[in-house]
């Protein structure tokens, strides 16, 4: 009977045209992004929901898709170059977390850029959660939810989890607990979810607007890499973001300015660049430090 009644549940979320509609979660991250600092910091994530797979993934960005929408096709239509920087709110993280139903099997990916065009990369990984689940039960909001822990990534982890909301899901990589994780932080509270809300998406599309406009338009494609070969590119793209386009910015071409625009390209390759330093720069606690401490 229990089986069934779950079956059922799930069926309920689904029950307009499920390659067209998700289930959104909505989850307050705060973390703390310098490890010598006890200052916190606070981000919109959302867990989106679909019948084969889930995406985790700043909100920030997504947020925004239809005023850049407007603005993009603003700049088409006039031919004018207009800095899109200066008028939106950049993430405070960049990376995607996906995980692919039934088996749960996990892809990390992240952008870096090949030359003048953002290429995503990823890297597959097989988790099995060792959740210990506890009696204890609490309201969290407007959910029921129980205990459980567990540990990952070189970090102790307590996550409460409702029943009520039947998918095996959660923010991050988490997963594997008979409900949806409502919060979940570590020990130390350096990060720490909890669902605020939820709505159905209708139409959903995975791949925002200004990705499927970026230099490549290939959106989600993923150039899938063993895990030490993420590590490693991603760790020296934050070091040099501008590496690979450097060798083709010649003189000539950095002292052009852009249509419509008083800034050159050279002005907008620096404030780039700044602009990505500034990105990695703001974090050095992340949210799995043993792979941080294997990549030293």
């Amino acid at each position: 009977m229990k089986k069934f009644l779950t079956l059922a549940l799930i069926t309920g979320f689904f029950v307009l045209n499920a390659q067209e509609t998700a289930n959104r979660f909505f989850y307050e991250l705060t973390f703390k992004p310098k490890k010598d600092s006890s200052k916190l910091d606070k981000v919109m994530a959302v867990l989106d929901i679909t019948k084969d797979k889930s995406i985790y993934r700043d909100y920030t960005m997504v947020a925004q898709d239809s005023i850049l929408k407007v603005q993009v096709e603003a700049m088409q239509k006039s031919g004018q170059f207009k800095d899109l920087s200066k008028t939106i709110t950049m993430p405070k993280f960049s990376e995607k977390v996906y995980k692919f139903y039934p088996s749960m099997k996990v892809q990390y990916t992240d952008r870096v850029a090949n030359g003048f065009t953002p290429m995503n990369i990823g890297y597959n990984e097989e988790i099995k959660f060792n959740w210990k689940i506890d009696n204890q039960k609490e309201k969290i909001g407007d959910y029921n939810t129980q205990k459980a822990t567990t540990e990952y990534g070189g970090r102790k982890w307590t996550a409460w989890f409702t029943s009520s909301i039947p998918f095996q899901d959660g923010p991050y990589k988490f997963s594997g607990l008979p409900g949806l994780i409502v919060k979940i932080s570590d020990d130390g509270n350096n990060y720490s979810w909890e669902l605020k809300g939820n709505k159905k998406v209708e139409n959903f599309n995975e791949i925002p607007y200004i990705e499927t406009v970026m230099p490549g338009g290939d959106g989600g494609k993923v150039v899938e890499v063993s895990r030490e070969k993420f590590d490693k590119t991603l760790n020296d793209y934050k070091k040099d973001p501008m590496a690979s386009a450097r060798p083709y910015l010649k003189p000539e071409m950095m002292s052009q300015k852009m249509p419509g625009s008083d800034q050159t390209i050279g002005d907008m390759m620096k404030d780039a660049e700044k602009r990505m330093r500034d990105f990695y720069d703001a974090n050095d606690n992340p949210i799995e430090i043993s792979a941080a401490k294997a990549k030293k």
